[in-house]
């Protein structure tokens, strides 16, 4: 998946998103370019919604990786270059011929038959920046609900989709999204790891599916009717050839809907913060860790496969002896008790006559 430059960089708005857009420029640090959020950022997003420090730095594009290595406390996760130029290669095998590949995959899955070649349109989705190109990808498909009505499909490779998070608007781009000739959309997620005698690996087909439903909610915002499931394609077996296997986002789609849906606004977590607030890496530790420190976080054990100060945010808790580090489960079960010590002198408390 293509990186891009994050929408707080170019998104139109009002003067109310101007000085937000300002806002978190100032907090990013001066000259400092807006990290892009992907869906897989957004997905991890959403199944913490209560993380304001995530939420903030998220959407202001801050470089939370070089930001950790600056508090001392570098993640200690990412993805191999080996991994990323076999994905990159992979999906230019199957983009090649402008989607036709996809498209027959589709079909496999859904039972339909394949279009000739001459019924299969591919168009271009390029335009000038974020902004420029989530116009051309609505034109695209406008014209791809035309052509359906024609009987013709469509593929469009890289559209660009914006989702509302937080009060801030989020750019992203899937793989591709796939018109049928009755106009429904279907988002298609390439991936590198394999399907091994019709199975995948629970955890990565998950992933994909929360990221699938990030994709498939940006969509529903164009118009259009979106399909209730994904297409996965990855490589078969051990082999580059692609095969396919349709993910169902009823579910996913729902409760990332339902969890974005509880995120605090991005302009009243930044109005609780004082002037001259700055997560720039280059300031000094102990001032950039009173920065991370004004804005609450909600640590939990498996942020740390998905966000880069999880370390920092896990010493953090297991100083002030918060819950969350045994778990989201157990921090549920102890409901107010704010702190471990709070909950063992609850149970060593003798019992009420």
């Amino acid at each position: 998946m293509t990186h891009l430059p994050h929408p707080t960089a170019s998104a139109q708005g009002g003067p109310a998103r101007s000085a937000l857009r300002a806002r978190l420029a100032a907090l990013r640090g001066p000259g400092r370019a807006p990290r892009p959020m992907d869906s897989r950022a957004l997905a991890a997003l959403a199944a913490n919604p209560g993380c304001d420090r995530r939420a903030l730095l998220d959407s202001a594009g801050v470089d939370k990786a070089a930001l950790a290595g600056a508090l001392g406390a570098p993640s200690g996760f990412g993805r191999s270059q080996f991994a990323f130029a076999r994905g990159h290669a992979f999906e230019s095998r199957v983009t090649a011929d402008g989607g036709a590949e996809l498209v027959r995959l589709l079909c496999s899955v859904t039972g339909r038959t394949p279009p000739v070649a001459t019924a299969l349109d591919c168009p271009d989705t390029t335009g000038e920046g974020p902004a420029g190109r989530r116009a051309r990808t609505l034109r695209a498909l406008a014209e791809a609900d035309e052509a359906a009505a024609e009987g013709r499909w469509t593929v469009l490779l890289h559209p660009m989709l914006e989702l509302d998070v937080a009060g801030s608007p989020v750019c992203l781009e899937p793989d591709a999204v796939v018109v049928t000739p009755d106009a429904v959309r279907t988002i298609v997620e390439i991936k590198s790891f394999s399907i091994l005698d019709g199975s995948a690996d629970p955890a990565k087909v998950g992933a994909a599916a929360r990221q699938a439903a990030v994709y498939a909610l940006a969509l529903a915002e164009a118009g259009g009717a979106v399909a209730d499931a994904a297409l996965l394609v990855c490589p078969r077996d051990f082999s580059n050839l692609p095969t396919a296997a349709p993910l169902d986002l009823r579910r996913q789609r729902a409760t990332v809907r339902r969890q974005l849906a509880r995120l605090t606004r991005v302009e009243e977590i930044a109005a609780r913060l004082p002037q001259g607030v700055s997560f720039d890496p280059e300031l000094p530790p102990d001032r950039l860790t009173a920065a991370v420190d004004a804005v609450p976080a909600t640590y939990a054990p498996d942020c740390q496969s998905g966000c880069d100060l999880a370390f920092h945010c896990r010493e953090r808790a297991r100083e002030a002896g918060e819950p969350g580090v045994l778990g989201r489960a157990t921090r549920a079960e102890l409901g107010g008790l704010g702190t471990i010590a709070d909950a063992l002198a609850a149970a060593r408390a003798p019992a009420p006559p």
